[in-house]
């Protein structure tokens, strides 16, 4: 459980005293409400639909797994795992795995939750006419059938740690009954996905574009009654008018206050407390390793792994960490962040060298000929474009000082910012040279295969590395029931990608939410901030 930054552990006791200075009401308007500032509007609000964080943290609200995961974040077996629409489970054997419905879970719309529905869900996530983001992660699912009306069997092609995991924490139950007559290819446009019904704690109750997306609570939730009225998500880009809100109480809750001064400014607001809990969260320089805009040609300079390493070796990113966070963040040895169990602290990807970098660029062929500070080949200017979200100051904040450290070694970085959502769009369209990107990973290992593997080309995998190395690691580790091997196999993974260079693994910066002082029972669970929202009180 996370627990409330100590004052003079932030920014000293001298803190203290300038806490009057910035106080707010303690309350604005409905102080049974909540409401939450965030960066950027939802792609969807249909679980099965979305990949943003918003996405998901307001579709936690609204749908339901058959169980989920506890503070713990154990992700091996069933330990810790909380029964949402499943009351409970059994183990039939070690591929087969059943799961009994709750017989009080409802529709919003007072239909009872069945497991025609959970084995309609498993089809909707599988199937190719949709492409739910989740799918390649069931693919170790054979098989989903409804037993009778309130139990669902699943069914497991192979043995591994995270069959649990995989066939509950990947499936937001879907309404059959609303849904099976829609055409699957129709499906992703339909009236459904502004206007949902779901199962969970909160309903849906308007949602304005790049404005607000409000629910209020379902007072007969068959697991008990949210302690918070309405829900509130207020879409405001500008982050720093974000924290204007905190401050003036017009917000109440923020879900990451990042960057070391905001964290000293947040921590003076009387009102506020702040919660510091588990990063899922890193930062990286990808790079595109398929010509910008078209996929059919190698990047002219990125698919080159030696140009990779050279840019790699060029990135001071601890430098990057102090400029930026302070002691408020950490540089990641790869991929992955630390509420993973196989984050570690020792690991590190390729040093920062600049002087070796200057050797491999003049060993490609690049030099500085007219005397400009920028090499050149073949009459061509060592120059890309570097985009990043325009929603972040922290990645802007990168982004300028690694223009600064590039250009020391001859590199000319076209530092360009670009509107969240245009920049996922160009991330997916493979419209980019390099990229800041930062991803909130689940809480498994086997997140990795999720963004960085072969089979997430078309996906995540925004800059397309492959190596089949890399693919094979990572298969052979989700599968070691040996916790020792695994975590070697892991290991043995991230030397790879890391000597490959498809990204700088820049910084996971250290996750602490800002909630109003009047909400009490406030928990935060790493994965999904919002998981236990629900629960929390109105003093």
């Amino acid at each position: 459980m996370p627990m409330p930054i100590k004052l003079a552990v932030l920014v000293g006791a001298t803190a203290l005293g300038l806490a009057a200075c910035e106080s707010a009401p303690p309350c604005v308007g409905d102080c049974a409400a909540a409401v939450v500032t965030t960066g950027a509007d939802a792609d969807a609000i249909v679980p099965l639909f979305s990949s943003t964080n918003i996405g998901q943290a307001v579709g936690h609200q609204l749908f339901l797994k058959l169980a989920d995961l506890g503070l713990e974040l154990n992700t091996v077996g069933d330990d810790g795992f909380v029964p949402a629409l499943a009351e409970s489970w059994t183990f039939d054997d070690s591929l087969t795995t059943s799961f009994r419905i709750h017989p009080d879970a409802r529709w919003h719309d007072g239909v009872a939750v069945t497991a025609a529905d959970v084995a309609f869900t498993y089809d909707l996530y599988t199937d190719s006419a949709i492409a739910a983001t989740a799918g390649p992660l069931l693919e170790a699912i054979e098989s989903v059938t409804a037993a009778d009306e309130r139990t669902v069997v699943f069914h497991f092609s192979r043995s591994y740690p995270e069959q649990f995991y995989d066939a509950v924490y990947h499936l937001y139950i879907m309404p059959r009954h609303l849904l099976d007559t829609i055409p699957r290819a129709r499906l992703g446009t339909h009236e459904f996905l502004r206007n949902p019904i779901g199962s969970g704690p909160y309903r849906f109750v308007a949602w304005q574009p790049n404005t607000t997306i409000e629910l209020r609570a379902d007072s007969s939730f068959f697991l008990g009654a949210p302690g918070i009225a309405r829900l509130i998500w207020r879409i405001t880009p500008d982050y720093t008018a974000s924290i204007a809100q905190l401050a003036a109480g017009d917000a109440d809750i923020i879900e990451a206050v990042i960057g070391r001064d905001n964290i000293e400014r947040v921590h003076e607001l009387e009102h506020i407390r702040l919660y510091e809990y588990g990063s899922i969260l890193y930062a990286y320089l990808g790079f595109n390793l398929r010509a910008s805009g078209d996929r059919t040609r190698p990047n002219p300079l990125f698919a080159d792994r030696a140009m990779r390493r050279a840019v790699s070796l060029a990135i001071d990113r601890d430098a990057i960490v102090a400029a930026v966070f302070g002691e408020w963040g950490q540089v990641p040895g790869g991929p992955t962040t630390p509420v993973t169990s196989i984050w570690d602290p020792d690991r590190r990807q390729l040093p920062y060298d600049s002087a070796a970098a200057r050797r491999v660029l003049s060993d490609l062929g690049w030099r500085d000929t007219d005397g400009d500070g920028i090499r050149e080949r073949a009459g061509e200017r060592l120059s890309f474009e570097l985009i990043y979200s325009s929603t972040s100051q922290v990645r802007e904040q990168a982004a300028v000082i690694m223009e600064q450290q590039l250009r020391a070694v001859g590199i000319e970085v076209r530092i360009t910012p670009v509107e969240f959502n245009a920049f996922v769009d160009r991330g997916g369209q493979g419209r980019f040279d390099a990229m800041v990107g930062m991803w909130g990973t689940d809480v498994t290992p086997s997140a990795i295969r999720e963004l960085w593997s072969s089979a997430a080309i078309g996906g995540f995998n925004y800059g397309e590395y492959r190596s089949a190395a890399f693919d094979s690691l990572l298969q052979a580790a989700a599968t070691e029931w040996d916790a020792g091997r695994a975590q070697a196999l892991w290991g043995e993974a991230m030397t790879v990608i890391n000597e490959d260079a498809p990204g700088v693994w820049l910084f996971t910066p250290t996750t602490i939410a800002g909630v109003h002082e009047r909400f009490d029972n406030v928990t935060i669970r790493s994965d999904q901030w919002a998981a236990t929202l629900w629960t929390w009180r109105v003093r």
